[in-house]
């Protein structure tokens, strides 16, 4: 039986590792014991409690594992991953690190590793569409809207973290990469609010955050954008803490002590953005794909509505981000899917018969992408 190895386990690194135990041999790895937990009583996972932070420490579990999937928070990703591929083992990672996926390319190709990146919904999933479209079509207009928000709306914020609101918080600060007229243009994040009307939820504000990514590097499409979904009014609201200083990373003076304005907005808001154990939620994703085929101007319509899965006591965003990722570790680790380097998820789309494979195995857990071909 094949060794996955799955380094930290928070909400979606639960998920995942519950969904690979059945058939692989699998280690959870966290800091927190109390993360381990549910994992050790529950299913037949091993676990180990260690400090991820320290790069040597992950070089050395990760050897001897036929896979790694990487599930630390976005500021630890990118040196985590460093490691993993020091160690010479293929990983799938979704810890969504800002730095660039491909200063580790000629590491990755040097040890011969397969390191898939970016392998959640969004980036993920949009990126796997896009990259199985562009095998068929040339395409001259991307647009994905894409979020994940309770169902239940409370005041102020109307929104909960599925992860840490640091990481949210970068999304709100980071610009935001598109691409118009053939260029790269960057935008402030949170600009450009619009409202959209997606069944079946309604009314949802989309706004630009840096989401393209990778997507980024594609040539010949002369428009893409992302933009994030929030109830109505939650853009005007971060904008608000952003522009007086709530999200700023220097330090300040209180009371004689040193604090990070970021840090101490971010644990104010942790307990107010914190999903329930059972609370429910959903996610909601709507991708445009516009161009010509050999036979004529196409225009595909992709679109995500899932909700929180009470049978199985697994979140949203859990399920859509875990169980794409899951998706491709099975691809890796059957060898059909062995390209070598830093592989983002529009390179699984343009591999035959990935896209179909993914799509089936996250339609086998209930996760499902509606089309539409006009």
């Amino acid at each position: 039986m094949k060794k996955i190895m799955l380094l930290g386990a928070g909400m979606v690194g639960k998920a995942m590792a519950i969904d690979l135990c059945r058939d692989f041999e699998v280690t959870a790895v966290d800091m927190e014991p109390a993360a381990l937990q549910p994992l050790q009583d529950g299913y037949p996972i091993r676990t180990l409690t260690a400090d991820l932070s320290q790069p040597q420490t992950v070089t050395g579990l990760a050897a001897g594992q036929d896979l790694i999937l990487g599930a630390v928070p976005g500021f630890m990703g990118y040196r985590t991953l460093e490691a993993v591929l020091t160690a010479g083992v293929n990983c799938v990672d979704i810890s969504f690190f800002p730095e660039d996926p491909f200063g580790l390319d000629a590491l990755a190709q040097a040890r011969g590793v397969t390191a898939v990146v970016d392998c959640g919904v969004a980036p993920g999933m949009s990126n796997l569409i896009l990259g199985y479209h562009q095998r068929a079509m040339s395409i001259d207009r991307f647009e994905c809207l894409v979020g994940g928000l309770p169902l239940k709306r409370d005041w102020p914020f109307e929104y909960k973290a599925p992860f840490s609101p640091l990481d949210v918080i970068e999304e709100y600060l980071r610009p935001a990469r598109l691409i118009e007229n053939g260029r790269i243009v960057t935008r402030p994040a949170l600009s450009e609010p619009e409202l959209v009307n997606l069944a079946p939820v309604g009314t949802l504000e989309a706004f630009n955050t840096d989401g393209l990514r990778t997507l980024l590097n594609m040539t010949g499409i002369p428009d893409m954008k992302e933009k994030t979904l929030r109830y109505p009014g939650h853009c005007q609201l971060m904008k608000i803490l952003r522009d007086t200083g709530f999200l700023s990373d220097e330090p300040i003076s209180c009371n004689g002590a040193r604090i990070s304005p970021r840090e101490l907005t971010s644990s104010i808001l942790l307990p107010q953005w914190k999903l329930g154990e059972a609370e429910k939620e959903f996610t909601i994703m709507r991708i445009i794909l516009e161009g010509r085929a050999a036979d004529g101007p196409r225009k595909h319509l992709y679109h995500l509505y899932d909700v929180y899965d009470e049978e199985t006591r697994t979140s949203s965003m859990a399920r859509t981000t875990g169980y794409t990722a899951t998706a491709a570790a099975r691809l890796v680790l059957a060898g059909r899917f062995a390209r070598k380097g830093i592989c983002p998820p529009e390179y699984l789309g343009a591999e035959a018969g990935c896209f179909e494979a993914i799509m089936a195995d996250l339609a086998a857990r209930r996760v499902i992408y509606t089309h539409e071909e006009r």
